[in-house]
């Protein structure tokens, strides 16, 4: 009798707190998220200019590799790190292509691809509340749920590299001055998530927005010619170092997946 009481609790449990297969917030995240982010750019150009494929043909592969991956991120059971960072690495690689063909190839131009992408990522967030009522990520543990989470960072991780291209181009600040924007309203969303009652859900989207430009601009700033202030290092060198950094990372610092709880 007890044991069967125990097995319904587990599965009423179960019913009420769906596994989730998104990582746990933590400072470790964050910093394999920037490590992505810029690898996101390095690999994209690498494959878009060094392979001299164009930005269609480098989005088209990225894009290949981009849903192979959320199909097998919402396939899998459980949260696995190396498949969950595969993916957000390819929304950041398909990201650089997609944003660098609309804002060059398209000629729309950094200005005119930010302003198209931001109203997208507010169309996703808009669609995705609507659906389900929250676009937290500890709600994210249905296929549906994670099938918005993933369009929604594919749209951030775009915008992000426009955004990062027009501060360091348009608006004339180069890649250092860029970083230090970026890393300044990423600081001040960290003060808000220490010192304000700012919604959670809200801070953890900003900060996931930011370090994607940062990313790019970081990107941008080892593999450019010095004279448009880069570093000039190799494509392949930069993205294979960061590679390696990134799943040494996961390799090292073990995450766990994020407590969920229904919308």
């Amino acid at each position: 009798m007890q044991t069967s009481f125990k097995k319904t609790a587990l599965a009423n449990n179960a019913v009420e707190h769906p596994l989730s297969k998104v990582p746990e917030v933590t400072l470790i995240f964050w910093i394999i998220k920037i490590f992505a982010t810029t690898l996101g750019e390095t690999g994209g150009d690498a494959v878009s200019m060094s392979m001299n494929l164009g930005y269609l043909v480098g989005t088209v592969i990225f894009a290949v590799i981009f849903l192979i991956a959320v199909v097998a991120q919402i396939k899998a059971k459980l949260f696995h790190p190396l498949l969950y960072w595969t993916t957000i690495i390819a929304t950041t690689t398909v990201g650089t292509t997609l944003a660098d063909f609309a804002d060059r190839s398209l000629g729309i131009g950094y200005t005119g691809g930010s302003t198209l992408l931001f109203i997208l990522l507010l169309a996703s967030f808009s669609i995705w509340y609507k659906t389900l009522g929250a676009v937290s990520v500890n709600t994210v543990s249905s296929p549906k749920a994670e099938m918005f989470y993933w369009i929604t960072i594919m749209f951030s991780q775009t915008l992000g590299t426009a955004l990062g291209d027009w501060t360091a181009d348009t608006a004339g600040l180069g890649y250092g001055g860029a970083a230090i924007i970026f890393g300044g309203l990423l600081a001040v969303v960290l003060a808000s998530y220490l010192w304000t009652s700012i919604s959670r859900t809200l801070l953890f989207w900003a900060a996931f927005i930011l370090t994607r430009p940062l990313g790019a601009v970081v990107g941008d700033f080892l593999d450019k010619p010095v004279s448009a202030g880069g570093l000039a290092l190799s494509r392949y060198w930069a993205s294979t170092t960061l590679l390696i950094i990134i799943i040494a990372c996961i390799l090292i610092f073990p995450q766990r997946a994020e407590k969920s709880s229904v919308a």
